[in-house]
């Protein structure tokens, strides 16, 4: 499996792990959400110091997004719907 494959699944899982949806860790990472959906889809690559910030956030080691074969990736909790 491409590293690239890895740490994306692996960002995926460790922020469903967190309960925090894309906008939640972008706002805290200082990023767009759409950034953060392109380094989940394989879009983009992280860099090292991105990984360290992501990483801090969610409350692992640097080293976990390496983890292959990532372990399944958690349901995500049911959303609320927006009453319009």
């Amino acid at each position: 499996m491409k590293l690239r494959t890895v740490v994306a699944q692996n960002l995926r899982r460790m922020r469903h792990i967190k309960g925090m949806s894309q906008e939640e860790l972008a706002a805290q990472a200082g990023l767009y959400r759409t950034y953060v959906g392109r380094l989940e889809r394989e879009v983009h690559s992280p860099t090292v110091d991105m990984l360290e910030k992501l990483a801090e956030i969610l409350d692992i080691a640097p080293t976990d997004f390496f983890i292959d074969p990532p372990p399944p990736i958690p349901e995500a909790p049911a959303r609320k719907r927006k009453r319009s």
